[in-house]
């Protein structure tokens, strides 16, 4: 038997989980995505090591306890344990989408939302593709005397199908997430993966010589990295075995139940600072 939790990661800048940063000509250093809907994810491996570091910082030993114990040398078994906290990959909810000439908005899918509803056992109905709140800053336009609301992005324009009342969009903004219910779209299944790479924040990089201000042209002069854009926010659920627990309960926050964190690589020129938030039976 397991007790349910989940956490919310809000990235607080850009967030790069995925291959490594190389330094060959021309490398893109691409993030993890999920395979239907092609949006960034973190892997549970990433989130694990994550907890495991700072928990292995504060209290030497119990990370052993609570994430597995890591492999022994020289032990049949390979000394390893069953972790009793276990941990699943974080999918997006909401994506910030820059919307040329008009305010950011933040999009999901109903796939994405699905999930979220999945994991934080939500009774709500999904909104359906292309609704919005009301309360929407969206373009105005007249058709045939049809008032409708428009988003412009890089490639297009895209209409407001179905507005709903604020109060059942704010259902959808996750806990600990600093969201507005005015900027939050939800849009179809097929059109969040070309949306997700425009939203992706991108940056090109150079190694220098050690020894002078100049492109080190021998060891791979230029390369990119792609990450999640500030401001994204993802769900990953966790499960907590209930015959291992302690009476105490799994505090990796102490008496908080958020706190701030680094995910992926990068984190020496700026990437990867979150924030998570629990919730649910972790306690």
């Amino acid at each position: 038997m397991y007790k349910k939790a989940y956490g919310i990661i809000e990235t607080l800048a850009p967030l790069h989980v995925g291959a490594a940063a190389g330094e060959e000509s021309g490398n893109l250093n691409l993030i993890f995505r999920d395979q239907f809907t092609q949006t960034g994810i973190i892997a549970g491996s990433s989130i694990r090591g994550r907890f495991r570091a700072d928990m292995r910082e504060a209290d030497k030993g119990s990370e052993n306890t609570w994430y597995g114990h890591e492999s022994v040398e020289g032990r049949p078994d390979g000394g390893t344990t069953e972790a009793i906290v276990k941990f699943e990959y974080a999918s997006l909810v909401w994506l910030p989408v820059f919307c040329p000439g008009q305010p950011v908005v933040w999009i999901s899918c109903p796939r994405l939302l699905k999930r979220y509803k999945l994991i934080t056992g939500s009774t709500d109905a999904i909104p359906k593709p292309y609704t919005a709140a009301k309360t929407l800053r969206g373009r105005q336009i007249s058709d045939r005397g049809t008032a409708k609301q428009i988003l412009f992005f890089n490639l297009g324009f895209m209409e407001i199908e179905q507005q709903i009342e604020a109060e059942a969009m704010q259902k959808w903004i996750p806990t600990g997430a600093d969201l507005a219910v005015e900027s939050l779209v939800v849009v179809g299944d097929n059109d969040i993966a070309m949306l997700h790479d425009m939203a992706l924040y991108r940056q090109s990089r150079i190694k220098m010589m050690d020894d002078m201000k100049k492109v080190d042209t021998e060891k791979g002069a230029f390369f990119n990295v792609e990450a999640l854009p500030e401001g994204s926010v993802l769900i990953f659920p966790i499960a907590l075995k209930q015959s291992g627990l302690k009476q105490s309960g799994w505090k990796p926050f102490g008496d908080r139940a958020s706190q701030d964190m680094y995910f992926g690589g990068l984190e020496s020129v700026g990437f990867g600072r979150c924030n998570v938030t629990l919730a649910g039976e972790y306690q």
